[in-house]
């Protein structure tokens, strides 16, 4: 799973002051072809065309570049999508634009850099979000991703100056304040892979964040109410809900569902009493983050945020939610046991 994606890093491609399609009218042909091999889902051949349609038009095409960046990363393709994030940079006119090209070139490091923990990777990334704080000093994305880039470093120090920096920028109601905090606290949490962070408003009015949840084992199930083999596992999934009722468990059905009359019907009619949340779709936030591509698709989260299991269909999950459920009753008790400790 694709933990870090273009929204978690702050990759800003929907637009920009930089922003500029092929005026060349063979660019302009090409341009659109890309766009019909996006709609076919072919990505390769997309950055194939947008490319082409970026020499076409004199190798400064702006919208060719982001399309390439987009759909390069969509297919696993981090060398096109550098390429192309070199060349924002390079064609950015101001300062705005230049943080935003600095910082979109930092995030397409990281997202290369995170599953194979290499140094030189998150070494760049950091080069390249210093450029854009240099222009742009209370960026909240790039404060608090270059903090992870230097906590991989190892470069604790700095790393918390970035999150205590991205804490005095960031508004109130950042989804990433509360893991900032954690990440000041125990910088170990930034180098691991951590589930995305995410806020949600449940079906009885609920405000729930992942970051909120911290110290309880988190289950996330996606499905939607048209899909059989989620039917299938409904049953196994309402017995996890009632066998961990009173352990450290939260689990949350994240549906994917469309019409949300027959979602509500679905959820009351079979006694869904857990935490249900509706996505709206495959395009739906959760689901991009998640990098949901088949349901049932469920998510093993661990007390302190971490991504333990991810399982595509109806798994055993009960073995590995009881060892997370001790180690969170281990973690409450520590700070009772400290005290008591102490005051003896």
């Amino acid at each position: 799973m694709r933990m870090v994606l273009a929204v978690a890093l702050g990759l800003m491609l929907s637009g920009g002051a930089w922003a500029q399609g092929p005026t060349d009218a063979r660019a302009q042909k090409t341009y659109q072809t890309g766009l019909d091999w996006v709609r076919e889902h072919k990505y390769g051949a997309a950055v194939d065309s947008f490319k082409k349609a970026d020499k076409q038009d004199g190798g400064h095409c702006d919208e060719c570049a982001r399309k390439i960046i987009k759909y390069a990363l969509e297919d696993g393709n981090f060398k096109d999508a550098d390429a192309a994030a070199q060349q924002l940079i390079a064609d950015a006119k101001d300062p705005e634009a230049q943080a935003q090209a600095h910082r979109n070139r930092a995030g397409i490091l990281m997202k290369e850099a995170q599953p194979k923990g290499k140094p030189e990777l998150f070494a760049e990334a950091d080069r390249e979000y210093q450029a854009a704080l240099a222009l742009s000093p209370d960026d909240v994305a790039a404060n608090y991703h270059d903090g992870i880039a230097l906590a991989h470093l190892n470069q604790d120090d700095a790393a918390k100056a970035r999150f205590r920096k991205f804490l005095d920028v960031a508004g109130a109601n950042d989804v990433d304040r509360l893991r900032a905090h954690r990440f000041m606290e125990n910088v170990d949490l930034a180098r691991a892979r951590m589930a995305p962070a995410f806020t949600v408003t449940t079906l009885n009015g609920d405000q729930v964040s992942l970051d909120g949840l911290a110290g309880k084992v988190v289950l996330i199930d996606f499905w939607a109410t048209w899909c059989g083999p989620c039917r299938e596992a409904l049953p196994h999934l309402r017995d996890i809900a009632q066998k961990f009722s009173g352990e450290p468990l939260v689990v949350i059905s994240i549906s994917l569902d469309t019409d949300e009359a027959k979602w509500k019907e679905f959820v009351a009619k079979n006694g869904m009493t857990w935490m249900q949340y509706r996505d709206g779709g495959w395009s739906g936030q959760l689901a991009r983050e998640f990098d949901v591509t088949a349901i049932p698709h469920t998510f093993t989260i661990d007390a302190d945020g971490v991504l333990q299991d991810e399982h595509i269909g109806d798994a055993n999950l009960t073995g590995k939610l009881k060892k997370l459920c001790t180690r969170a009753r281990e973690m409450q008790e520590a700070p009772k046991t400290a005290v008591a400790t102490a005051g003896n």
